[in-house]
């Protein structure tokens, strides 16, 4: 539920000498950030700070030290450098969309679903229907299937090939008790996606439902075979009385 934005990351490499306090702070933030892909946090952390001591101001160096915060997990620090850099540039789509989700983990759903639809009704922002499939497990983590699909369908407006959101789409839909529009989803997924333990164990339960022992049996040795280890094969297990 977090995105690495609001800059450009950069290949890790030494900065060269600049004189303006903002584009400092954006290279050091770049650097930072490439760092943090790399999972070198210590000189993410270096790179990171340094930034937001040039240029207190810069919101994106505020938004990629809280991504490197919880990667320390340092929740606290992580949340207030998020919600300091939507204070600095409200704009800041990706900063409101890690604040939101922040915020939605510590159960403050209110404050995270404010966030999640500022961040999606920016124009600018590259990815809304993250931010909105975001939304949607946030809304079903405090029990509201309803509104959770509803922001998936919006997810999906927005990018009809988005994965996750065809994948948690099926799964609400047969846990509606509407196995064919699950079947659809989950058909919809494997032309954009692969088939994992999580979509081959929902792929068992539609075809169940549906009646298809065919489909069943498919999707059972697949995931026996490719998946011995996961949790999904030992429901799988259990479910047949083994």
């Amino acid at each position: 539920m977090v995105v690495l934005a609001g800059c450009e990351s950069t290949s890790v490499r030494d900065a060269p000498p600049v004189r303006d306090k903002r584009e400092r702070a954006q290279l050091q933030t770049q650097l930072g950030v490439g760092y943090l892909r790399e999972g070198q946090t210590d000189q993410a952390y270096q790179r990171l700070t340094a930034a937001v001591d040039i240029d207190p101001t810069y919101a994106p160096g505020h938004n990629a030290l809280g991504l490197l915060y919880e990667r320390l997990r340092q929740s606290d620090k992580a949340g207030a450098h998020y919600a300091r850099a939507t204070v600095l540039d409200p704009s800041l789509a990706a900063a409101r969309n890690n604040y939101g989700g922040w915020l939605c983990r510590r159960e403050r759903y209110a404050e995270a679903i404010e966030q999640f639809e500022q961040a999606a009704a920016n124009p600018l922002y590259e990815a809304p229907e993250l931010t909105l499939y975001n939304a949607a497990l946030c809304v079903e983590r405090r029990g509201d299937t309803d509104a959770a699909t509803e922001y998936l369908r919006r997810s999906l407006e927005r990018n009809p090939k988005f994965p996750q959101a065809l994948l948690k789409m099926s799964e609400l839909s047969l846990a509606a008790s509407n196995p064919l529009s699950a079947r659809g989803y989950l058909q919809r997924y494997l032309e954009v996606g692969s088939h994992g333990p999580t979509s081959l164990w929902l792929g068992i339960r539609i075809e169940r439902e549906l009646g298809d022992k065919n489909a069943v049996s498919s999707y059972a040795m697949l995931l026996k075979s490719k998946f011995p280890d996961a949790p999904e094969t030992k429901k799988l297990l259990a479910s047949e009385g083994r």
